[in-house]
């Protein structure tokens, strides 16, 4: 078969190990031909493509980023870009098409398998919010950079008896807060999931000093929202073709509202997108080689129309459909374990 492969969205820690497993099994085992495009949904609009061969892909497993490039393209917000899709499609004798993104690259392609399109998804994104499987793939990376981050502060913070505000990813769900936060012994964690509350966390702040702690670690994501505005902190007013703002500062806005309520000398630190970045963990590899492996097969099983994932400690797939009809959030279950930490006040 003769199969294209794409990488949509924000980079991943783990995207070249998926492509990696896919070119790999593909040719191996049953003689595939693979091509990709550059820059994920821009290479289909504009067909530029380059050949994924043993060679191509050989030495990537370890690499960040990803060999084909990626960007924010939206065909759907362009006239005429679905048309061109298929006729790129159609150009390069495609019998199948492997999409590797989050929610905004799988959505553009469940417009195209409407439109008769076989595509299989691989579900990528640092924050773990598409819906449908239990982790995606560069989750666990960014959780131990943001995690060693917030070790990092610690000293810093106890040195200075400063309260530090940590700013991590996470636009609309909490993921990378939560973990990152409770492993690396946060005191305060805000998460998009809950209105951020300055008065409750300022209390918490002022009993650990009545405790003889000097110092305090907050962990916010950059998608937290204050309940007096219900909005998230922008850098300025440009939105992508998704329409995703891009968003900056909840943390300078938190530190500043704790200090005033506190007293106490209160920083904030932006990680960005050093979350992102450099190699991916053990786990990362692993999991997007399972599913860059088992996205060829379900191409073989004729499987279109569907997203690969992880339940429990299994490889199955669900739905494209379904896995983009809304936003996987952390639970209140799970949030409990964080304020279960915390002092009743």
């Amino acid at each position: 078969m003769r199969v294209g492969m794409l990488t949509g969205g924000g980079d991943c820690p783990g995207l070249n190990a998926v492509i990696r497993a896919a070119v790999r099994k593909g040719i191996f085992h049953y003689g595939d031909e693979f091509i990709g495009f550059i820059e994920g949904w821009r290479g289909v609009v504009e067909n530029n493509t380059k050949p994924l061969t043993i060679e191509s892909v050989s030495g990537i497993l370890h690499q960040g980023g990803t060999i084909l490039r990626t960007s924010r393209t939206n065909p759907r917000k362009k006239e005429g870009a679905m048309d061109q899709c298929l006729k790129t499609i159609e150009a390069n004798k495609l019998d199948a098409l492997i999409t590797i993104g989050g929610d905004d690259t799988q959505g553009v392609a469940n417009a195209l398998i409407a439109r008769g399109v076989k595509c299989v998804g691989v579900p990528k994104t640092i924050d773990n919010d598409l819906s449908g499987t239990d982790q995606c793939f560069g989750f666990d990376t960014a959780v131990m950079i943001a995690t060693e981050a917030i070790d990092r502060v610690h000293s810093t913070a106890e040195a200075h008896n400063r309260v530090i505000v940590v700013e991590v990813m996470g636009r609309d769900a909490g993921w990378i807060a939560l973990w990152s936060g409770v492993a690396g012994g946060a005191d305060v964690i805000y998460v998009p999931e809950k209105p951020i509350d300055l008065d409750a966390g300022a209390k918490i702040l002022k009993d650990r000093l009545s405790r003889g702690k000097k110092f305090s670690i907050v962990v916010v994501a950059e998608g937290a929202k204050m309940p007096e505005t219900d909005a998230q902190a922008t850098h300025g007013t440009k939105v992508d073709e998704f329409g995703h703002a891009r968003l900056s500062g909840i943390g300078q806005v938190v530190a500043e509202g704790l200090e005033a309520r506190t007293g106490f000398e209160t920083r904030s630190v932006n990680l960005g997108h050093t979350q992102r970045g450099g190699t991916p963990t053990a786990y990362d590899r692993m999991l997007a080689t399972r599913y860059g492996s088992a996205a060829i097969d379900l191409v073989h099983q004729g499987k279109f129309g569907r997203l690969v994932v992880l339940r429990g400690t299994e490889i199955t797939d669900i739905p494209l459909a379904d896995a983009i009809a809304k936003t996987k959030t952390v639970s209140d279950e799970l949030l409990a374990i964080a304020t279960g930490l915390q002092p009743k006040l």
